[in-house]
């Protein structure tokens, strides 16, 4: 039997809602080690020591806000694959999905680009996870679209990983207001179709360029 969401439960995650939010928007603009629990509180109106009742610490909720986006994009990029059958129109959804994701959600892609270091080691193994699976699935889909890369897994990663390089650059290289216009979006579409099925010269890729992979 459910139990029934009352108004106090609602509040309680009307707020967790909104501490993600503020320590998103605060870990983005200043870093994880410039901001502290008691400004994260007082950005939606309570006090440091209140924000424990949602949260262990500073550090669980930069967690929390990885493992969401980390969640959002696999569930969003599930939904594409189950909906769209088509090779073509799914690898487009694809990357549609992820260009308006990273477009809406600029602040919490800097997070992750700059203070993933400072999760726990159980928080960094989730958010993991949830990439792999989320490279691999759009991995199948490209595996489905070009039967030359089917069988290397080496080169569909490495398009993959550079696909999502592009895409995720834009919070660190447009302003707000330049997001927000359809062409920045229509800009990045093309510019991603045309990275994932660029022509292949030369040597396969190495599997372990300098640097590491990049998975979101």
């Amino acid at each position: 039997m459910t139990t029934p969401v009352t108004a106090r439960d609602r509040a309680k995650a009307e707020r967790s809602d909104a501490l993600l939010h503020a320590a998103a928007r605060l870990f983005a603009a200043r870093g994880y080690s410039g901001v502290s629990l008691e400004e994260i509180g007082a950005a939606v109106g309570v006090s440091g020591p209140a924000v424990y009742r949602h949260f262990a610490g500073k550090q669980a909720l930069l967690g929390a806000v990885l493992i969401k986006v980390s969640q959002d994009l696999l569930r969003g990029g599930d939904e594409v694959r189950t909906d769209v059958s088509e090779p073509e129109k799914r690898m487009h959804g694809l990357i549609r999905f992820h260009v308006d994701f990273a477009l809406g959600n600029a602040e919490v892609i800097q997070v992750q680009d700059r203070d993933v270091a400072y999760l726990s080691d159980s928080d960094r193994a989730e958010v993991r996870r949830l990439q792999r699976a989320y490279i691999e699935l759009w991995m199948d889909a490209l595996a489905a679209l070009d039967e030359t890369l089917a069988d290397d897994g080496d080169a569909l990663r490495l398009r993959v990983q550079a696909c999502f390089g592009l895409i995720n650059s834009t919070p660190h290289s447009t302003r707000a207001t330049a997001r927000r216009h359809s062409a920045t979006a229509s800009v990045l579409i093309a510019m991603a179709e045309a990275a994932l099925r660029a022509a292949t010269r030369g040597a396969s890729p190495d599997p372990d360029p300098p640097g590491g992979p990049r998975p979101t």
